[in-house]
């Protein structure tokens, strides 16, 4: 058994420490006997003068005890204590003093306990209890009954009113018990509102919440809840904010007490606009009640929370709280019903809240735009200007967008741009950020000379303005479709127009412009014409002095767009230093911008790699640009894997016309042996001639093949291939075998694009006219082969043809040829 404080006697003890015991209770109780019945007398309360009947009779019994103790004494004190505890709920109206010193006796007499050698002895003694009750109920009346004149049904051995002692009053076990009898004794409608009311009960609840746990607490929730759902005045004393916050923590609990939570607070809610406010305030109930709403719809609670939500979003804080915590449908309301400053309140607050991409979804979904699309279009400039910055916060969603553009925003965002009222002024830069955003769209494309109307506000606008115009003209002319756009921007001058934009000292413009004038100049062969000598000194400079990868890659990506035949473009280049400046410049990550600036690199070394320029060849070659095209190999962008391999391949061409012959004998020092290429049969130097295995340019040429993406295989195949020309096909071919690229050219006839495929059905027909090696693929290759001729490009069936009849698997007078 538990030990307690200072009232735990052993049973062994002798009876004369009993009847000590017995007589230290009765002389504390006999001064609070005769106050109490002063007060009795004093007040004429009818139910204090039951309980004080109760009282006394049970303090007989104890003075008795004194004489002759009897085996039941434990429950003797316990019983004297109950009644004690029973007359002082009955005092509450008549004027006794020492209240708290007559509730420490009261706990002290209930909870005594002795310990007891055996069972038998416990039982024995329950049974003298009982046998002593049966033998003074007649004396006593309804003791046991009736004890402050309310009729009382027995749970076990507790009555309702000794169970609401014990709830004040006892400790675990007893107040475990007494918790249990009370919430049955509610079930079964035998416990009057007006006993409700009178014991205070709700008070004592509610004081005893927080110190309860598991299933305590949630009997106590749904006892309350029963209370306040059956009688609207018992509400009142559940108000307390101590009380109250209590109850939230269960909010966060297990599923059946978070259901119960839930209930009793939205009973509470009902048509009280202080309760509202004050659990809206209690830290946490807000996102607890949403994330509760936001579990299966078919749940109570979650049913209830909604519900709750929805009473408590009458308060605009509230509602703030809510959108805060992702539950916008109160927010969404206010702003298609609420007050005018209510719409400014919750569109600023939209703004203002940090969003993910799903909480935009969310407000998207919900219908949000159309209210913010309205308030921009009907309201003051208040309201305009915070429905501009929440549809700005929300637009860099395509489903959002989408709906921006079927509101018909664009053409009012335009409008506004052209306005030159100074009221409006501080409306274009939200504006012009919603429309950048709104051109990732391809739809804008429909609208129509959009794109010429924003290249006409440039030169009008503020620098911030400028940058999100040239955003939204990027995003514009990236998308695939705007070939058309992009033609009639160039026709309507806007090279020249962005030209003057390059030297902006502000970064961001500066760089808008470089991105437009590299998309613009894609597709044109007449840059030169756009760009003189100054333009292209400007431009070079800039590759050589920015710090920033998205620049640098603009700047080249329109010298490399300039004509590969203008010689005079060509020196000017070579006079800037750039391809040295480049072979040493060091690129390793793979951000999206030094991606970006990978591509520029590579196509910019396309125009030092012409064929038909030996003198430009072996200047690139003697300024580093093997290294650096044998390093963009491993890029990860397909495009600049591509640019590398054509650079290598031009390269590559001529190396046959430059090889210098074994047998030459007017060197003053022979050649190293290490110098002899056994594909060429002759002496060859990277930066000599130009070849692709001194260069050591095979490894990674084959490592793209092997990979997954296709998108570099005809460049890679096409280099490849000019080891297997007339003169040195054979030699050619046995490296290749040696360096174990022949399964891949296998796998890219099979799979590769159209070009792809007709590189390498090229090849392997030379490869297979070597019988060692027909014998060593021949046999990996025929399924492929069969596939494509069946299923393939009809186009690429006479080059399949080939390859079958080296393998001897069709004839050559087959229709296939």
């Amino acid at each position: 058994m538990e030990d307690f404080e200072s009232s735990t006697i052993n049973s062994r003890s002798s009876s004369s420490i009993q009847t000590e015991m017995i007589a230290e209770f009765i002389g504390k109780l006999s001064p609070i006997m005769s106050e109490i019945r002063g007060c009795v007398e004093a007040a004429e309360v009818p139910a204090l003068e039951k309980a004080i009947a109760s009282l006394e009779s049970d303090y007989d019994r104890a003075k008795a005890a004194v004489e002759s103790p009897p085996k039941n004494i434990e429950s003797l004190i316990q019983n004297l204590g109950r009644s004690l505890g029973l007359t002082l709920f009955a005092s509450h109206e008549a004027p006794l003093s020492n209240k708290d010193k007559v509730e420490a006796l009261c706990r002290e007499m209930m909870n005594v306990r002795f310990e007891s050698s055996s069972w038998e002895f416990a039982n024995e003694a329950v049974e003298t209890e009982f046998e002593t009750e049966e033998e003074t109920g007649e004396e006593t009346g309804d003791e046991t009954g009736e004890k402050t004149g309310e009729i009382v049904e027995e749970t076990g051995d507790l009555t309702v009113d000794e169970a609401i002692l014990e709830l004040n009053y006892g400790r675990e076990e007893g107040f475990k018990n007494a918790l249990l009898v009370l919430d049955g004794f509610l079930k079964d409608g035998m416990i009057s509102s007006e006993m409700i009311l009178d014991e205070e009960v709700v008070r004592i609840l509610c004081s005893r919440l927080a110190s309860c746990k598991g299933n305590d607490r949630l009997i106590i929730i749904r006892m309350l809840r029963y209370i306040a759902q059956h009688n609207h005045h018992h509400k009142e004393k559940m108000k307390d904010l101590e009380f109250l916050s209590e109850l939230v923590k269960s909010l966060a609990r297990d599923a059946e007490e978070q259901k119960e939570a839930v209930g009793l607070l939205l009973c509470l809610c009902d048509d009280d606009a202080g309760i509202i406010r004050r659990i809206g305030r209690i830290q946490g109930c807000i996102v607890m009640l949403v994330a509760i709403s936001n579990l299966d719809d078919e749940e109570e609670a979650s049913h209830h929370s909604r519900m709750l939500l929805n009473i408590m979003s009458t308060n605009t804080q509230h509602a703030l709280h809510m959108a805060e915590a992702g539950y916008f449908k109160p927010l969404i309301t206010y702003l298609k019903q609420g007050s005018e400053m209510s719409k400014v309140l919750m569109a600023s607050a939209v703004s203002r809240l940090k969003l993910t991409d799903q909480n935009k979804a969310a407000l998207g979904e919900q219908g949000a735009i159309e209210p913010l699309v309205s308030m921009f279009k009907e309201g003051n400039l208040e309201a305009k200007l915070s429905a501009l910055n929440a549809l700005e916060s929300i637009s860099n969603l395509n489903s959002n967008i989408q709906r921006l553009i079927d509101s018909g925003m664009v053409s009012s965002l335009l409008q506004l741009l052209f306005s030159v009222t100074s009221v409006l002024m501080t409306l274009r830069e939200p504006a012009s950020a919603i429309l950048a955003k709104v051109a990732q769209s391809e739809t804008i494309l429909v609208k129509h000379d959009v794109a010429q109307q924003m290249l006409s506000l440039l030169n009008l606008s503020s620098p911030v303005i400028q940058t999100h115009l040239l955003e939204a003209l990027n995003n514009i002319a990236s998308h695939p479709a705007a070939s058309r756009v992009r033609k009639r921007m160039k026709e309507n001058g806007a090279i020249p127009l962005l030209l003057q934009l390059v030297t902006e000292r502000d970064a961001r413009i500066r760089n808008g412009a470089l991105n437009l004038i590299h998309s613009l100049s894609e597709s044109t062969q007449e840059l030169t014409l756009e760009l003189d000598q100054s333009h292209i000194h400007t431009i070079a400079n800039i590759v050589l002095t920015t710090k920033s990868d998205c620049e640098k890659a603009a700047a080249l990506g329109i010298l490399a767009n300039l004509p590969i035949n203008e010689n005079r473009a060509t020196e000017i280049l070579k006079q800037a230093n750039i391809l040295p400046f480049l072979a040493s410049t060091t690129t390793t990550t793979s951000t999206p911008s030094s991606v970006m600036l990978s591509e520029s690199i590579a196509s910019f070394l396309v125009r030092f790699t012409n064929p038909s320029d030996k003198r430009l060849q072996h200047y690139a070659a003697e300024h580093g640009i093997f290294p650096l095209l044998i390093k963009l190999l491993t890029s990860t962008s397909q495009c600049a894997k591509s640019k590398a391999a054509l650079s290598l391949s031009q390269l590559s061409q001529n190396t046959t016309n430059m090889t210098k012959s074994r047998k030459l004998k007017w060197l003053c020092l022979p050649p190293s042996s290490d110098s002899f290429c056994k594909v060429h049969d002759r002496y060859c130097t990277m930066k000599g001639t130009f070849c692709l295995i001194k260069a050591g340019a095979i490894n990674p040429l084959v490592q793209i093949l092997q990979g997954e993406e296709r998108g570099a295989d005809e460049a890679v195949l096409g280099c490849l291939s000019t080891l297997l020309r007339d003169e040195i096909w054979e030699s050619g071919c046995r490296h290749l075998v040696e360096e174990s690229v022949v399964h891949p050219i296998i796998r890219v006839a099979g799979c590769g694009s159209f070009k792809a495929q007709e590189k390498a059905l090229w090849m392997l027909e030379r490869i297979f006219r070597v019988e060692s090696h027909r014998d060593e693929y021949g046999e990996s290759a025929e399924n492929v082969l069969i596939e494509v001729a069946q299923n393939g490009d009809p186009m690429l069936a006479p080059a399949v043809a080939k390859v079958l009849a080296q393998l001897q698997l069709l004839q050559p007078q087959s229709s296939y040829f």
